[in-house]
């Protein structure tokens, strides 16, 4: 055997138990939620000996499925927009603008994602709070602040591998700088726009600590907020903890399975050619 097939050989053995050590979990979460309470932590993983149907249904009830799903969606749908919207046109006035100032911002972006969120989080709940925005609306301006560097730093390396030529021509072809930037630019931005929502949705969906923080009221709780009822202080509902997380990792990995093929392309546009 020849070294390039060995290597081959122990680049696919490498991936295979990198992929079935990724996997296991996924598959405790899922025969788990078949389980009964005693069975959870004995060694039948894979089969439960008697298979539980109604830990579903229960889940369902207990998190009141239905309308923390769709703060959730809102929550996050609302966000991912404002920080495409936002995000991406910042980048294309950074990227476009060659002077002193404009790579002096985009280096401040930048610098912020080492900023961690527990260093700021106490008096960015406090101001909010004074302002009455501890709700979903403060919330989404709060995951549009932290999501801004990211995404900036991702459309500005894309934004570079453009050529400014498409920006001239449509210039003489009467455009002005919105329709250039929506029409002529953002199109080819798709990749990079896709890895933006992938990363952004799987953050924001799976969040608990910031909106632990802001949301109050109980009509108003997302997904992972709900969740935290199956841990209580003296006992924890693992079967129906078990089911809750199957009902919420589903709409993520549906996404996941879409918009999968842009993610590769679009990070290595963003981190690779600014």
């Amino acid at each position: 055997m020849s070294s390039v097939k060995r290597h081959k050989s122990l680049v696919l053995l490498m991936g295979t138990i990198l992929s079935l050590t990724w996997i296991y979990p996924f598959v405790i979460i899922f025969f788990g939620s078949f389980k009964n309470r005693s069975e959870i932590f004995t060694n039948t993983l894979w089969v439960p000996e008697d298979v539980v149907t109604d830990n579903y249904p229960r889940a369902y009830e207990s998190l009141e499925f239905a309308s923390s799903f769709f703060n959730s969606l809102l929550i996050t749908t609302v966000s991912i927009i404002i920080i495409i919207i936002f995000s991406s046109m910042a980048a294309y006035a950074l990227a476009r603008k060659k002077n002193k100032m404009s790579n002096v911002i985009y280096f401040m972006c930048a610098l912020t994602m080492l900023i961690p969120f527990q260093s700021v989080m106490i008096p960015l709940v406090s101001m909010f709070g004074q302002v009455d925005l501890l709700n979903r609306f403060g919330l989404v301006i709060m995951n549009w602040g932290f999501a801004t560097s990211m995404s900036i730093f991702l459309y500005y390396g894309a934004m570079r591998s453009i050529s400014v030529s498409l920006d001239e021509a449509a210039y003489l072809d009467g455009g002005n700088p919105l329709q250039i930037f929506w029409q002529v630019i953002f199109p080819i931005l798709k990749p990079t726009t896709v890895t933006v929502i992938i990363l952004n949705a799987i953050r924001l969906w799976n969040d608990f600590l910031l909106p632990s923080l802001v949301i109050n009221k109980e009509g108003m709780r997302t997904i992972p907020l709900r969740m935290y009822y199956f841990f209580g202080e003296y006992t924890v509902q693992w079967e129906l903890a078990l089911a809750g997380l199957v009902l919420a990792i589903i709409p993520i990995i549906i996404l996941y399975i879409f918009l999968q093929k842009y993610i590769v392309e679009g990070v290595t546009e963003g981190a690779t050619k600014s």
